[in-house]
């Protein structure tokens, strides 16, 4: 059940969605769909023991697309009055009536929707933290960070954030769900060094349960670490090195993929991953699942934006493209079903297979492996054309020379083609950070330009 703390109850929620489409059909609609949210939280932060921010949020909407045959209209709005629900609807109407026909707009197939019971997938885990206690963790953060190392002098900050929402999503179709979440962390991020030989960096920990973050003197030790390894950071000479990215940026990696994967770069044929389906992109060991139902998953949804019901799939098998990441009208422009990814991919979880890379061990493992070259732990800029592919941006590492790191550098740029750099894929480790959608270790590239 949700939270008393939401300012609306879930069936209140439900009756708002059902009024709307009520009305939408009153009014000519042929076909609706609606969506109705809330959430609330608080996020505090310190620095150098003092508090610096508490910010409190609370926030509502309702949104409405109507359809007359294959025109569609779109409204919004945050006032949950039965006057300006009725009035949003009609403006979306009086758009609909000014809207060119587009023949792949509608609702999804009935028989592709979410219906009957829905799988609860644990996402709702309300952190009752008051504001002294938010602040309270901050500070030990913070202060294990100053403790772990004489080098730390300075601070950007211990932060601390709890959020809470809920939704209802519903369509003329006879469909209708809707759930709480939560998402909460504990984030810091330091200074180490003076004068000209500073160097900042930070970690964090997320989850849908509080109990499930990492402490916060634990977050404070690491935050501080990383920052004093990159103390005496170095300029490199350019040249073609094989390249690390540390699991955190690894995942960037895979959202680059996904995002060249998604229906509308897709169509508008903004990607160069344009008709690549069933070709081979990866290695052979490559194997990327998409994971919906996990419990407690960070992209967990037992169905998408559309109300279209998720399903685990394998959208890479063998280094073979097996799908991409489509919603219904995305999927109807390509003439292709859509795969439940309107709003988003929902748990992609990166392996190995069976060859020599299935072992490829933690990051020191890879950093032996790799035995000369660059270890990328921070990427600066968006450097990234989907549609040739090409992939520039600024890093700051370590290099690595005989399996070992021999010094911190910054001030570098790396370069390649995502296509390249997919298919020179040469292991995976298994350091995986559970912080977001995509579930990765640290992946071991060969051959990109390196620029001092």
């Amino acid at each position: 059940m949700a939270d008393k703390q939401f300012s609306h109850s879930f069936p209140t929620l439900q009756q708002l969605a059902a009024d709307v489409l009520a009305h939408a059909r009153k009014m000519g609609a042929t076909a609706a769909e609606v969506d109705v949210s809330e959430d609330f939280g608080q996020s505090v932060s310190v620095r150098c023991g003092e508090v610096e921010t508490i910010e409190y949020n609370r926030d509502k909407g309702l949104s409405v697309s109507v359809y007359l045959g294959q025109r569609r209209g779109y409204a919004s709005t945050s006032d949950f009055s039965l006057r300006a629900v009725r009035e949003t609807v009609e403006a979306a109407l009086a758009i609909a009536r000014f809207t060119a026909e587009d023949p792949c707009s509608g609702l999804p197939e009935v028989e592709l929707l979410a219906l009957g019971e829905q799988p609860d997938l644990d996402l709702y885990h309300p952190w009752n933290l008051s504001t002294e206690d938010a602040i309270a963790i901050a500070r030990r953060a913070e202060a294990a960070a100053f403790a772990a190392d004489k080098r730390i002098n300075n601070s950007e900050g211990g932060s601390v954030s709890s959020q809470q929402a809920q939704f209802v999503t519903a369509n003329s179709l006879g469909f209708m769900g809707g759930y709480p979440t939560s998402r909460h962390y504990i984030a810091c991020s330091v200074i180490a060094g003076r004068a000209d030989a500073m160097q900042r960096d930070d970690w964090y920990s997320t989850h849908r349960n509080a109990s499930a973050l990492e402490t916060p003197e634990n977050i404070g030790a690491k935050a501080a670490e990383r920052a004093v390894a990159r103390l005496g950071a170095k300029k490199i000479g350019t040249g073609s090195f094989p390249v690390l990215f540390e699991a955190p940026l690894a995942s960037g990696l895979l959202g680059h993929f996904v995002q060249a994967a998604s229906g509308g770069a897709l169509y508008r044929k903004a990607s160069f991953l344009v008709d690549q389906l069933g070709q081979q992109l990866f290695p052979e060991f490559f194997n990327l699942g998409e994971r919906p139902h996990l419990p407690a998953g960070l992209a967990s949804v037992p169905f998408d934006n559309e109300g279209v019901r998720t399903r685990a799939r394998e959208v890479v098998r063998n280094g073979v493209l097996q799908g991409y990441f489509l919603g219904v009208y995305s999927g109807r422009k390509l003439g292709l079903p859509t795969t439940a990814n309107a709003g988003g991919s929902h748990n992609l979880i990166l392996q190995s297979g069976d060859n020599d890379t299935t072992d490829a061990g933690d990051l020191s493992a890879l950093v032996r492996r790799m035995g000369r070259g660059l270890l990328v732990t921070e990427l600066l800029g968006h450097g990234v054309n989907y549609v040739t592919g090409d992939y520039s941006r600024g890093a700051a590492g370590f290099w690595v020379e005989n399996g070992e790191i021999a010094h911190p550098v910054e001030e570098i740029t790396i370069a390649g083609n995502l296509r390249d750099m997919f298919r020179n894929i040469r292991a995976i480790g298994n350091d995986v950070e559970m912080r977001g959608s995509r579930q990765t270790g640290s992946i071991l590239i060969e051959g990109m330009t390196v620029a001092g």
